[in-house]
């Protein structure tokens, strides 16, 4: 691995094992005797305190054909709601804050994107009623980020998007139809479309923190069971429930049917995870899942030893 970077190498450093007693005075409005974790062994502290990684709130966003830092085959999350403009949050700033708490019409969102897992997922923030707001907590598991809510101090597993500690333990979030694609792509899809603008903070965007992660023989700060089948830990898999399919076999289909989906991929997407910079990323496509009415399906695209330790008895759609 080549992590070169002042940020990872606190990671490394300050990476420790833990329970819920050393948590406590960080975390003392956290309910900690309601939670769905088994092993507390399982979750390490990724070196940064809580908001450490600082998850943005209110972001501020441009037209489309105002953008010019965002390189063609750079990543961004697009998300398309009825009746709202598209709009686009770049892979640029995500990597350095992890979750982008928004408000599109009527629906209150966080998007949220794990460097760690590759997993990039949108929900809606409403629970029972009640909207959260979100941030990092600092603390990984499974090498997946772990997200609180700010109004209850719960601990919520990004990639799975449930409660695992304190009061909203159990607690689904909604997911949202959302997929990574190059700016390229949204932009000449969505002409009138909007993308959320340079954050204030003084960070080097644009710069990848974990160069070249994805190429990697090992996941970072994971010690669970690798996937079955030979599939490298480090290989992307498109996820729609408990289901996977390899990135290597959708890429060399084009399309495949299978599962009442039509799952294609184009190429065009830079890695995000790869060279130093994001647009020199190597070329790893996009994806898009839709039903068999053509409606966008909520999916992610992660890596295969995260899809195997969050669904350990999950289907593997290898084909023949």
């Amino acid at each position: 691995m080549r992590f070169v970077t002042m940020f990872v190498g606190l990671w490394l450093a300050g990476a420790v094992w833990a329970e819920p007693s050393l948590w406590r005075d960080e975390w003392s409005e956290t309910d900690f005797e309601r939670t769905t974790v088994e092993n507390w062994a399982e979750i390490i502290s990724g070196g940064p305190p809580r908001d450490g990684i600082p998850a943005l709130s209110d972001p501020q966003f441009i037209e489309v054909p105002a953008e010019s830092r965002i390189a063609p085959g750079e990543p961004v999350i697009a998300v398309e709601i009825a009746g709202q403009r598209p709009r686009a949050y770049p892979i640029r700033y995500l990597i350095w804050h992890e979750i982008v708490n928004d408000q599109i019409g009527p629906i209150p969102v966080a998007v949220t994107f794990c460097p760690l897992c590759n997993s990039a997922l949108t929900f809606d923030r409403r629970v029972g009623g009640r909207v959260l707001s979100f941030g990092v907590s600092g603390k990984l598991r499974n090498s997946d980020m772990i997200m609180y809510d700010r109004e209850t101090q719960s601990w919520w597993q990004q990639a799975v998007g449930t409660g695992i500690v304190g009061q909203m333990t159990g607690e689904g979030l909604e997911l949202l139809p959302s997929w990574m694609e190059s700016w390229e792509a949204f932009a000449a899809r969505h002409p009138q479309g909007l993308v959320m603008a340079e954050p204030p903070w003084n960070r080097p965007y644009g710069r990848n923190p974990y160069a070249g992660y994805d190429s990697s023989k090992r996941p970072f700060l994971y010690s669970g069971e690798m996937p079955p089948n030979g599939v490298p830990p480090l290989v992307r898999v498109v996820r729609v429930g408990d289901r996977a399919w390899p990135m290597t076999r959708l890429a060399k289909a084009g399309v495949l049917r299978e599962a009442g989906l039509a799952l294609s991929w184009v190429p065009g997407q830079a890695s995000a995870l790869d060279a130093g910079t994001i647009a020199a990323g190597r070329d790893v496509g996009s994806v898009r899942v839709r039903d068999g009415k053509g409606r966008d399906v909520p999916h992610d695209v992660l890596f295969a030893f995260a899809f195997h330790a969050f669904w350990p008895d999950g289907t593997w759609m290898l084909g023949e």
